[in-house]
């Protein structure tokens, strides 16, 4: 089964489709709101409602995983009964509420109708959504001869099909591949990933160059609070380095969560 992550409001849901229905991996989304995970299993474990177990996955790589998920009805109620009192941030109590009214038609229109729009977007959200797609595409168009090739039209497909309400059909060799979005699909705790992004992505650079003789182009990307950074452009065909850095100065025994 192919593990999907469902864009929602600078996170995402990292779900899947068995033959028992829908399934969501839970760590991604403790983290995302600030929570203990190890204490959250402990929770569900006590709940006679709760329904959890190892589902089999398999990520953007091409790898097959084994990863802890629970069922759309235990993901849910999970969230219903998270004290928003006990979050430490505005903004975490702000994500949390929208899980708890969105999360499930989220999902539910995923994997059911193909799509994941917010259907109280109104003509001005939506309008605005338009005018996002067209100054990224406009900044794709900009960006010739400053990106990968094969990097740019990747982003301009996924940008295009965004706009279009469907999924960009890319060469997987071809698709973006960030070193974060890497990082996290080890499943390290994000005071782990904090520690080693800034180091694993010079010791990534300086393989690349290695490997290609040349650094890697740039990529503007947009972050979570809206800001603009520029980032290493990486896509699929270069995974077999991260994996490289990553067994050499991380995992030599590959014994760490993969």
């Amino acid at each position: 089964m192919n593990l999907v992550r469902i864009p929602f409001y600078g996170t995402a849901i990292n779900a899947v489709q068995t033959d028992d229905g829908v399934h969501v991996v839970l760590r991604p989304t403790c983290e995302a709101l600030g929570l203990d995970y190890s204490g959250q299993r402990q929770r569900l474990r006590r709940q006679p409602w709760a329904t959890e177990g190892m589902t089999p996955t398999v990520g953007a790589d091409g790898k097959r995983r084994e990863l802890l998920a629970v069922d759309r009805r235990t993901f849910t109620m999970w969230l219903a009964t998270i004290d928003a009192s006990r979050l430490k941030s505005d903004a975490a109590r702000d994500l949390l509420a929208k899980f708890q009214i969105e999360a499930a038609d989220v999902l539910d229109r995923y994997f059911h109708e193909g799509g994941a729009i917010n259907p109280r977007a109104s003509e001005h959200q939506v309008n605005a959504l338009i005018l996002q797609a067209r100054m990224q595409m406009e900044l794709c168009q900009a960006a010739k001869g400053l990106i990968r090739p094969e990097h740019l039209e990747a982003r301009a497909r996924v940008v295009l099909a965004r706009g279009l309400g469907e999924h960009a059909e890319l060469d997987p060799a071809d698709r973006p591949l960030y070193a974060q979005d890497f990082l996290k699909a080890k499943n390290l705790s994000n005071e782990k990933l904090r520690s080693i992004a800034g180091a694993f992505g010079k010791r990534l650079k300086a393989a690349y160059i290695t490997s290609h003789g040349e650094p890697p182009k740039k990529y503007p990307l947009n972050v979570s609070n809206g800001q603009v950074r520029e980032v290493n452009a990486y896509t699929e065909a270069d995974r077999p380095l991260m994996e490289q850095v990553w067994t050499r100065y991380y995992d030599p025994q590959g014994v760490l969560a993969a």
